[in-house]
């Protein structure tokens, strides 16, 4: 059976989401007209209950320190540099997903 798009009317296509952090993939069905997605229930809730089970092994509140006239940064705090095994003048390529993330990856 065909499912039909609750916004246009147009038929939906099964698709297997890979999710960035969890192990499974998720279930969804999407437009192939206005390209509205529905996420399934049960591949969903399995999604999440894998993403909640992943916690940081590392979590430190650090604070932001002016560098210069208009520059900010901060240190990375000595557990960091260990369990990262960091050193001076490596380089680290620096994303913004949105206003609330920052992400670094290592080279």
């Amino acid at each position: 059976m065909i499912m039909k798009c609750p916004k246009c009317g147009f038929g939906m296509e099964k698709v297997s989401v890979k999710i960035e952090g969890a192990e499974s993939k998720a279930l969804s069905h999407q437009c192939l007209k206005c390209g509205f997605v529905e996420f399934e229930k049960d591949s969903a809730a399995i999604v999440l209950k894998e993403l909640k089970a992943v916690k940081s092994p590392l979590r430190i509140k650090q604070k932001i320190v002016k560098l210069s006239s208009n520059r900010l940064g901060f240190y990375f705090n000595k557990n960091i540099v260990r369990s990262l095994k960091l050193s001076s003048g490596e380089e680290v390529f620096v994303s913004v997903p949105g206003k609330k993330h920052i992400i670094l990856n290592l080279k």
